[in-house]
């Protein structure tokens, strides 16, 4: 027997959950339907520990604003992914005060976010980047500092024990958070139908749509997004929409150090981000990251690369050769060849010892006891491999690909993704569901649940203000 509704969603992380919120807010009478492989939700990359629980809002990735061929120093970036982090804000907030949400505690913590660097050539680099951040009104209150004292109060165990014996600095924007992104995907899931343990095995076009067939039965719906993190890749080649052509894949794996120590976990309130080496693929980013997880602070420390052939954490080794297509065999081999500096980076990292992984802790955490931290798998990525005048380019960030006719779309490739998911969604919406979008009912309710949403943020230095005030108070974020 067929199942029909009206929106079909295929994976039950942050960004089916954000989209099956938003449809449920919008028009409350559409037949939302959520298929999830995995007999628990939020199991993949928008787990706690797999990666996704910064809460990106470019105050302190410096992959953010990357220094061009030129030496100028691009800050649309960072504007951009703060502005879809301030959407989060705004809609999470909303929905809270609905009571959509039950509890803002369980999923986002206040964490003040830094940046560190040493060396001459670095601290020039994040000096000029704190320069040209903090002339907008969203990163006026980025703070600077080269003064060991100061930074002893920012981030104690960061210098303790450290040899002053090279420049230092850093910034810190003490309005930065930890969000559990997984926490949040089962308040947002609510209410919503969920078939777990049904995994989608193929799809076919319809006159009125897709068919999509899974191990827990067919279901037919006008529209069908593919939120599968890794998994979405090979669901979009099997829809033989032409899009779904210009692109391939590449996984990265992942590993944090976990602290056990609990004494050494509460010493530490920051995510401190620093820059990354020569070839590293953007979740490789080192940090030392103050978390909240089943509300408990937690201290991770990484994430270390690595490379597998799986798509998925609990994926398949067959994942990436089974990907392979005579349209993007040759895109692929290209980005190898182009790419020699993150294949030897990754090489690196998948024989490193575990002398060597403490010895990169220590960059950070001087006094690092290496039998206070374990090692532990993170989540699975999977960066585009994207066919640009035909030829193969590794795209890094996410890109959402739709047909033609907005029947069915598809999000591909990795950060920031969960922290721009409620952005990420409303383009889809616009791609995909233009004309209920534009209607008077739909246009009233979104700027109720958001009101920055298609505004200028800077535009109105004492808008943002108030904006953000309201926000910090309804989610109990009271930042120091």
């Amino acid at each position: 027997m067929t199942h029909r509704c009206d929106a079909l969603l295929v994976g039950a992380g942050i960004m089916g959950a954000t989209l099956a919120s938003l449809l449920k807010q919008l028009e409350p009478g559409l037949e939302v339907v959520v298929l999830e492989r995995l007999p628990g939700l939020a199991a993949e990359s928008s787990a706690a520990m797999n990666n996704a629980g910064t809460g990106h809002a470019a105050n302190c990735e410096l992959n953010y604003t990357p220094e061009a061929a030129d030496g100028s120093l691009p800050i649309g970036k960072a504007l951009a992914i703060n502005g879809a982090f301030e959407l989060s804000l705004q809609y999470w907030s909303a929905l809270l005060q609905a009571g959509a949400l039950a509890d803002a505690a369980a999923f986002i913590r206040p964490v003040p976010h830094l940046s560190v660097v040493w060396g001459e050539a670095d601290v020039a680099f994040l000096r000029r980047r704190q320069q040209a951040l903090s002339a907008t009104p969203q990163f006026a209150d980025m703070a600077w500092s080269t003064d060991p004292q100061q930074l002893r109060q920012w981030m104690p165990l960061v210098m303790e024990g450290r040899a002053l014996d090279q420049p230092l600095a850093a910034t810190r924007v003490a309005r930065g958070t930890d969000v559990n992104f997984g926490a949040l995907t089962q308040q947002l899931l609510a209410g919503t139908a969920v078939r777990r343990g049904c995994e989608v095995s193929g799809l076919t076009r319809t006159a009125g749509g897709w068919r999509v067939h899974s191990s827990g039965g067919d279901f037919e719906a006008p529209f069908v997004f593919l939120g599968a993190g890794g998994g979405s890749l090979p669901l979009l080649q099997a829809s033989g929409i032409p899009e779904a052509r210009a692109y391939g894949a590449f996984p990265v794996s992942g590993q944090w150090l976990v602290c056990r120590n609990p004494a050494v976990i509460a010493a530490h309130d920051a995510k401190v981000y620093g820059k990354a080496a020569v070839g590293a693929p953007p979740m490789s980013v080192p940090h030392l990251d103050t978390r909240w997880i089943e509300g408990r602070r937690a201290l991770l420390f990484g994430p270390y690369a690595g490379f597998s052939t799986r798509f998925l954490r609990q994926g398949s080794l067959l994942d990436l050769p089974r990907s392979l297509r005579p349209f993007n065999l040759l895109p692929t081999l290209q980005v190898g060849a182009e790419n020699l500096d993150l294949v030897r980076y990754l090489v690196g990292q998948v024989v490193q010892s575990r002398q060597q992984r403490l010895a990169s802790l220590r960059q950070f955490l001087p006094l690092a006891n290496g039998a206070d931290w374990r090692l532990a798998v993170a989540g699975q990525r999977v960066q585009i491999i994207k066919q640009v005048n035909g030829r193969g380019c590794l795209q890094m960030g996410t890109e959402l690909v739709s047909s033609a006719d907005g029947s069915l779309a598809a999000l591909l490739g990795a950060s920031p993704g969960a922290s721009t998911a409620v952005d990420t969604m409303l383009q889809l919406l616009q791609r995909c569901w233009p004309q209920r979008l534009a209607s008077p009912a739909w246009q009233q309710r979104l700027r109720q649940l958001i009101p920055a949403w298609g505004e200028d943020l800077g535009a109105d230095p004492a808008r943002l203000a108030s904006w953000r005030q309201g926000v910090d108070a309804v989610l109990g974020l009271h930042h120091s």
